[in-house]
């Protein structure tokens, strides 16, 4: 199957480069980088909830067993199965219960993925935080990796945090520090998103996280 991902090109990486010197260094250093989506909403929203608080690679393991044993990920597979053994693809047994929740939903008409299209950032966040295990985070990773929405940075992303640290230096990243460069990438927040992905994962040489105790 080909791969999606994150549509971007110049026009976003000159626009972000105009307003930021090192971040414009940073995607000078590391070009464009291919940020692989999830174009179906149900599957994309499973994935979301599936990677909360737990490491990159952790994700992407229990993600490929669940394609392994499922193929598409949909509500009647999600459904199909025992929480026990959602759990047994290596997640917390709160979260299987989560997912299969939002599964069950998703076949009664609860919730419709669909309908989120015609929202507003803001009330997609606001609609999907009525499931359980679903908050802002989940929301906006659903937003940037299936909806495709152009302006999404999350204060609730920690690579986001470290990259940012990484990049200007800050021993911190404070609500205030935040919103100040949000403003700064806005409209193009969610380009702004990958490349600093891409730096808290170390793909520039020599840049360093500057929180107290990291290296």
């Amino acid at each position: 199957m080909t791969k999606e991902f994150f549509p971007y090109g110049r026009p976003e990486m000159d626009y972000l480069t105009s307003r930021d010197k090192r971040l414009g260094e940073a995607i000078a250093r590391l070009g464009k980088i291919e940020r692989p989506v999830i174009p179906d909403l149900f599957a994309a929203l499973v994935h979301s909830m599936v990677g909360q608080q737990i490491s990159t690679k952790a994700h992407e393991t229990i993600w490929r067993r669940m394609e392994s044993r499922l193929g598409k990920i949909t509500p009647e597979g999600i459904a199909s199965l025992p929480e026990d053994e959602l759990q047994g693809f290596g997640m917390t047994f709160r979260k299987a219960h989560c997912i299969h929740a939002a599964a069950e939903k998703a076949l009664s008409g609860a919730l419709d993925v669909k309908r989120l299209e015609a929202l507003s950032d803001a009330e997609v966040c606001a609609e999907l935080s009525k499931l359980d295990g679903v908050g802002t985070w989940t929301a906006e990773m659903l937003m940037l990796h299936s909806m495709l929405r152009p302006d999404i940075l999350s204060f609730g992303d920690l690579a986001v945090l470290r990259g940012m640290r990484m990049l200007y230096h800050h021993r911190e990243i404070t609500r205030e520090l935040f919103e100040k460069y949000r403003r700064r990438y806005s409209p193009c927040g969610s380009v702004a998103s990958i490349y600093l992905w891409a730096i808290a994962a170390g793909r520039i040489e020599g840049m360093r996280d500057y929180a107290p105790g990291r290296k």
